[in-house]
């Protein structure tokens, strides 16, 4: 099982939530205090998440998930609602590149993300959920590149690619189909010449005896 989908397991089924995404990240910038939530500093690994409640009315959340090292199981650390979240920094508007920062109402932290495309495919998941749950003032989004705020993004060019495959292999059935008919059509042709044949030797031979 992958870490995303044992986040998903652990962290976010028991709560009656779904994972929309995840994103394996470092920070950019070292933190002035020592991490000490453990009793001690340790190396760990940092997921920022994006989850949704299934039940009604819906919730949005981002939460911070940590693993810490030699250990299976994740913990779910900060975490805020959508509506605090105040702006997304894609830092550089020309390039895919892993860097990102989220601000919130009461906090601003600096990512780097396992890498450039997982990076994007957060940025643009993030910024889809927005559009369709924040409610009055939806968060900026600043130096992101326009494929992952619309047009030709990344998810359009997956749901272009499944309809482009749909219509190919529906043209397929069809085209099939329409060569079975024909071969039905054509087996129907000889069979009744066939039955023809056979009735015209019969009625010869019925002839021939008499």
């Amino acid at each position: 099982m992958s870490a995303k989908s044992a986040i998903n397991k652990e962290i976010f089924t028991p709560h009656d939530e779904r994972m929309l995404a995840a994103v394996q990240v470092k920070r950019r910038t070292k933190k002035k205090l020592p991490f000490l939530a453990t009793g001690g500093q340790g190396d760990y690994s940092t997921f920022i998440c994006l989850s949704v409640t299934n039940r009604k009315p819906t919730q949005v959340s981002i939460t911070k998930v940590k693993q810490f090292e030699g250990s299976s199981s994740f913990i779910r650390r900060s975490q805020w609602t959508l509506d605090q979240l105040r702006q997304v920094n894609g830092i550089d508007p020309n390039r895919d590149g892993p860097e990102f920062d989220l601000m919130f109402e009461n906090a601003f932290d600096q990512w780097v993300a396992s890498s450039a495309g997982d990076k994007c495919m957060f940025v643009q998941v993030l910024h889809h959920t927005c559009q369709r749950y924040s409610a009055d003032r939806k968060p900026e989004f600043v130096n992101c590149q326009s494929k992952l705020l619309g047009g030709n993004s990344i998810l359009h060019s997956a749901a272009d690619s499944v309809t482009s495959a749909v219509q190919k292999a529906s043209q397929a059935l069809n085209e099939r189909g329409e060569r079975l008919g024909r071969v039905e059509e054509r087996t129907g042709d000889l069979m009744n010449s066939a039955q023809q044949f056979a009735d015209t030797a019969h009625k010869l031979a019925m002839k021939h005896k008499c």
